[in-house]
C-alpha cells in the first residue's frame, strides 16, 4: 500500500503540504539546509499532517490556514526522529543513513534544534494562542518521554504502566494533537475538538505498539532497520515486558538481554527474539493494540457522519495491519 493510497481526496492537498515542508526547511545555512533535506528526502508516511488535514474537515477547512499546523507537526515529528538516533546510535532509517550517521552527532542534534524552531516559527504565523499552547506543551511532554527511555534503558523491571506513560508522550500524544488541532484550526465545535483528540490517541498508542512488535516480527527490508533494533539500544518495549513475567522463559530472557548489554548491542540478538516469541508477548500486545484500536473506533463513531470519517477508518484499518 503507497503512502498516500488510502487518503482519497487529500491527494493533491497532501502533495501541497509536502512541497511546504521542503519550502520550511530552507535557510541561509547550506549544511543546515543540506542535512535538513536528507532527512526529508528519506519520506515517512507523512501521517501527522494527513491528519491535521482531516481534523480540518470538521470545520472550515482553508489548506492555507492549515499548512500553519500540518507543517510544523511534521517538522516537530521530524527533529524528534533526528535525536532519537543520536541517543540511539542508530545509523539507518527507512533503510537510509541516518544524518549523525552520514555527519555526526553534533551536526545531528543541531538540525533537530533546527528543525524545531522552523516548526514554531511557521505556528506563530497563526494567532491563536491554544494552538501554541498545545504544541509547546507537547515538545515538553515529548522530551519528558526521551528522558524516561534513556532513564529506563535496560531496565527489565519497568512495568506495562510505565511503558504506556512513555510511549504516550513519545508517540500518541502527537497523533493526538493532530487530530485536535487540526479541527481547532478550522473552528470545529469543542465535542468534535475533543472526539477526535481522543481517536488520534488511541490510534498513536496502538500504532507504537505495532511499531515496538513490527522491530520484533518485521524482516529488515520492511522496517528500514535490523530487526530487534530496540533491545540492541536497551529500549525494553511491551512484547518483552510481557514475555518477562513468564516465569519459566524470565530466567533465559534476562541472560540474553543481559549479554546484549554487555556488548552494547554489538551482537546476535536473535535467542532473544526467539524466546520473547516462544512466549505470549507477542499475542498479549496485539491484544493490547487491538484494544486501543477499538478506543479509537469508538470515538470515530461519535464524530459527525461525513466522508472523512471512512478516511480516518481507512487510517486506522492502514495503521492495524501496516508491515512498515
Amino acid at each position: 500500500m503507497k503512502r498516500l493510497d488510502i487518503f482519497g481526496l487529500l491527494k493533491k492537498d497532501m502533495n501541497y503540504i509536502e512541497d511546504e515542508l521542503f519550502r520550511s526547511i530552507e535557510g541561509e545555512h547550506e549544511l543546515l539546509n543540506e542535512t535538513s533535506m536528507h532527512l526529508l528526502k528519506a519520506g515517512g508516511k507523512r501521517l501527522r499532517p494527513v491528519f491535521v488535514l482531516m481534523g480540518g474537515k470538521f470545520g472550515s477547512y482553508d489548506l492555507e490556514k492549515l499548512k500553519h499546523v500540518a507543517v510544523p507537526l511534521e517538522l516537530i515529528h521530524m527533529a524528534s526522529l533526528v535525536h532519537d538516533d543520536v541517543i540511539d546510535d542508530a545509523d539507518t532509517r527507512r533503510g537510509e543513513l541516518t544524518v549523525k550517521s552520514k555527519w555526526d552527532n553534533r551536526i545531528a542534534m543541531y538540525t533537530g534544534d533546527y528543525i524545531y524552531a522552523r516548526a514554531l516559527t511557521i505556528a506563530a504565523q497563526l494567532g491563536n494562542p491554544l494552538i501554541h499552547q498545545v504544541l509547546s506543551k507537547a515538545m515538553v511532554e515529548m522530551s519528558i518521554g526521551e528522558m524516561e527511555q534513556i532513564r529506563d534503558f535496560f531496565n527489565t523491571e519497568q512495568n506495562v504502566r510505565r511503558y504506556l506513560l512513555r510511549i504516550r508522550r513519545k508517540t500518541a500524544l502527537l497523533i493526538a494533537i493532530s487530530c485536535q488541532l487540526g479541527a481547532v484550526a478550522s473552528d470545529a465545535d469543542r465535542k468534535t475538538v475533543n472526539l477526535l483528540y481522543r481517536y488520534g490517541y488511541n490510534v498513536g498508542m496502538a500504532y507504537q505498539i505495532q511499531d515496538d512488535l513490527l522491530d520484533l516480527c518485521g524482516t529488515e527490508k520492511q522496517i528500514g532497520k535490523p530487526p530487534g533494533s530496540d533491545m540492541r539500544q536497551g529500549n525494553i518495549t511491551i512484547p518483552v515486558i510481557y514475555a518477562l513475567q513468564d516465569e519459566e522463559l524470565r530466567g533465559p530472557l534476562l541472560r540474553e538481554i543481559s549479554y546484549i548489554r554487555e556488548r552494547n548491542g554489538e551482537c546476535d540478538v536473535t535467542g532473544a527474539i526467539r524466546i520473547i516469541k516462544e512466549s505470549k508477548g507477542i499475542a498479549q500486545a496485539e491484544e493490547l493494540a487491538d484494544r486501543y484500536f477499538k478506543k479509537a473506533f469508538d470515538a470515530l463513531e461519535r464524530l459527525p457522519d461525513i466522508r472523512t470519517k471512512k478516511n480516518l477508518r481507512d487510517i486506522a484499518n492502514f495503521v492495524a495491519k501496516r508491515s512498515y
